[in-house]
């Protein structure tokens, strides 16, 4: 060992020392503050299924290849870090002596072929990265950057280090080269080869590039320790336990989709008749009182701006930003970290459960911290604020896209609960559909005599549970379909379709009431509890001794076939829930319906939220509409799992949208845009905020927002208008 091996070694050993004292420091600070949060027993069953799920979307990059370019150049800027960190570790012995290598495999063929390759390709892929957060940075005035309030200098900062490491990586084997300490053949290193060829022949270079190429990586691990907020550095860690724990591993896409996570105190479902308010927690109102992989998912935000780059909220001037709202929660929990390790914090009835002594050698700026209110305005000093927890559609565009399963939505809607049922702090216009839904059973306040007035005049009976022996599929009807005129029209296609076909259904009529999805997703889970155990315990009698499997439900609002199939199992009820989509694609398939005239003027989709990325159900509605109009339908550029919203999920649809454009009128002019004479769609909310916004633009007379069930029934029965009857009204 030379004079400067010596030197490279010893410091080498020093930076090494205090970048490990400093991570581990980093390590067990994280891990307390994530312990803080309550707890969530559930994430732990189904390891297996878990470790899978992890493996597949981390080596496999599902959510990260859905962007093509960059997930391609992220897996191998992945891969890269992965494998290459034995480069790094095989540093520490080329500081030591110019031939130094890995033990048994640095000295294989094989090992040198693929850390060449994956080498090269890390370097293409970081370039590649580096170039798109430069073409997307925020502040470029043209567009609206994804990367807005993303901590830029982070980003920046990690893509030159791995940049710099990977070309350390070809200087030590460069100058390896130059000394003739290589033992690779050019064939399985070409690159190395090259720069060897016009490096000098210097003995130490060996060791000093190494000794720079760990100063380079062991930098990078004493900024990131120094700094536990700095998602963009520390998922490369937290990624895969915060996938291992997602909510379900068993969904193909985001596990937050689909069904909310129920309402929870200390780790347990919240019995509404036993639950006291000053024992049991009731929503989110700190930020300990997320669950602890809830603050992991904040931990774990990348910043890559996915999630905001696709939120309707955003993308339409709303202050919501999901990206934003996580930073601002974890940049909190971190701030107010100091005082509640320390042993402060709130009760459930406001009181302060640390002593003076506890709490006497805490932080200012953390006691500070612990006083914010966690939704709150600017002048309040609030964390969220509420114009920000208000104007989400809960549409889970965000979690469709988040590359680390973060489950944006269950922690929206834990936020409103608290404001809901305790603090009843909610936009004052949904106050009228949460008390229509207490008083009359939907939210529009419309008598329950009248739920079966949609029958009349169909020309067929359509009969009632009770009324008949058997039957295969109960009709739920929903709120909707029974009293807005528009979405009657679709209830009478699709009961004239069902007749058609030959299909023995059945309705409850007014033994039917709101599913609750408008209750529990603003945040009054007491109302959805209240109005989902009326349903379970009804539909329960009306199957009565039938199997799960025979126990078959068809909906037509997304929204109740949701709530239905996902939801009502909380509460005790298992039933087979299908779209009516789903079922006319059947029926038109089996040859029980047949379309015979073509539907002309062009048609386009819109993918309502809850059908299309909440359940995955995109082919259905495309199937009937393909043999409805006999040809291709026109997709918007925004479709299928990256369907826009229409801006009235979350219950938005009984709220008013006063900041920034219209969110349908956003959609309706996307959809416009495709030249379709015929919008089709799948819900009933849809359908009233695309007529609107097409109205609004002033293009009623030319472009017609129709359900999917309309336009098969104009192609099957084009003598009948879609959704009217076919014969004069029975007299009495």
């Amino acid at each position: 060992m030379g004079s400067v091996q010596i030197v490279t070694t010893i410091l080498a050993a020093a930076i090494t020392a205090v970048a490990v004292w400093l991570a581990v420091r980093a390590v067990a600070k994280m891990t307390a503050v994530i312990r803080l949060g309550q707890p969530a027993p559930e994430r732990f069953g189904g390891k297996g299924a878990r470790a899978t799920k992890m493996l597949v979307e981390t080596a496999g990059h599902t959510r990260m290849l859905k962007w093509s370019v960059v997930g391609a150049a992220h897996w191998f800027v992945m891969v890269g870090f992965v494998v290459l960190s034995l480069l790094v570790l095989e540093a520490y012995f080329e500081v030591v002596t110019p031939g130094g290598g890995l033990p048994i495999v640095g000295h294989w063929t094989i090992f040198g072929l693929v850390t060449e390759w994956i080498g090269i390709l890390g370097l293409v892929g970081i370039v590649v990265l580096m170039a798109i957060r430069l073409r997307n940075r925020p502040n470029r005035p043209e567009s609206r950057s994804r990367f807005t309030g993303s901590t830029m200098w982070q980003g920046y900062f990690v893509e030159w280090v791995v940049l710099l490491v990977l070309i350390f990586g070809f200087v030590i084997r460069g100058f390896k080269v130059a000394t003739d300490h290589f033992e690779y053949p050019v064939w399985a290193t070409p690159l190395s080869h090259a720069v060897g060829s016009v490096l000098p022949d210097w003995s130490a270079g060996v060791s000093v590039a190494a000794l720079i190429k760990i100063m380079i990586s062991m930098t990078w691990l004493i900024v990131i320790s120094l700094n536990v907020t700095m998602g963009v550095a520390w998922h490369r860690f937290l990624a895969f336990p915060n996938i291992f724990f997602k909510r379900d591993p068993e969904k193909p896409a985001g596990s937050g989709l689909g069904p909310l996570r129920p309402m929870t105190s200390e780790g347990k479902p919240l019995d509404f008749e036993e639950a006291d308010p000053e024992k049991d927690q009731f929503g989110v109102a700190q930020v300990e009182q997320f669950t602890w992989k809830g603050l992991l998912d904040f931990s774990t935000c990348t910043e890559c701006g996915r999630c905001q780059s696709q939120c309707p909220a955003w993308n339409t001037g709303k202050p919501l930003s999901p990206k934003l709202l996580v930073l601002s929660l974890r940049d909190h929990a971190y701030a107010k970290a100091p005082y509640l390790l320390a042993g402060g914090g709130k009760d459930l009835t406001g009181e302060e459960r640390g002593t003076e002594e506890q709490l006497a050698g805490v932080d200012v700026l953390a006691m500070a911290e612990a006083d914010r209110p966690l939704i709150g305005t600017a002048e309040e000093g609030g964390v969220i604020d509420p114009d920000v927890l208000w104007s989400c559609t809960t549409c889970g565009a965000c979690v469709e896209q988040c590359p680390v399963d973060i489950e944006h939505v269950d922690h929206i809607v834990d936020m409103r609960r608290y404001q809901v049922l305790i603090e009843s702090s909610f936009p004052s216009e949904a106050g009228v559909m949460l008390r229509n839904l207490e008083n009359k059973g939907n939210p529009w306040g419309a008598p329950q005599n009248t739920r079966e007035d949609w029958t009349k005049g169909l020309g067929f009976e359509v009969p009632r549970v009770g009324e008949v022996e058997d039957f295969e599929y109960l009709f739920w009807v929903g709120c909707a379909g029974a009293f807005e005129d528009r979405a009657k029209k679709t209830t009478r296609a699709v009961a004239t379709l069902l007749n058609e076909a030959g299909v023995s259904f059945a309705i409850l009529g007014e033994g039917e009431t709101c599913s609750g999805d408008p209750a529990r997703r603003i945040g009054n889970e007491f109302v959805f509890q209240m109005l989902a155990q009326q349903n379970v315990e009804t539909l329960n009698e009306a199957f009565e001794g039938r199997e799960k499997a025979k126990r078959k439900i068809v909906a037509t609002c997304p929204h109740c076939f949701n709530t239905l199939g996902n939801e009502y199992g909380q509460l005790g009820g298992e039933f087979e829930v299908v779209h009516h989509t789903q079922l006319l694609a059947h029926l038109v398939s089996a040859g029980k319906l047949t379309p015979v005239q073509p539907v002309d003027g062009g048609v386009t989709y819109h993918d309502p939220c809850y059908l299309g990325r909440h359940n995955r159900i995109f082919a259905a509605p495309r199937e009937v509409l393909g043999d409805s109009i006999q040809g291709e339908l026109t997709e918007m550029p925004r479709n299928s799992e990256r369907s826009f919203c229409c801006g009235a999920g979350g219950a938005r649809m009984w709220m008013e949208e006063k900041i920034g454009k219209r969110i349908n009128v956003d959609r309706v002019e996307e959809a416009m845009s495709t030249g379709a004479k015929t919008i089709a769609v799948g819900c009933p909310f849809c359908s009233t905020m695309l007529n609107d916004g097409v109205n609004g633009k002033g293009a009623g007379e030319d472009v017609e927002v129709v359900d999917v069930a309309s336009v098969l029934l104009r192609s099957v029965k084009p003598e009948a208008p879609a959704g009217e009857p076919e014969t004069a009204p029975a007299a009495g």
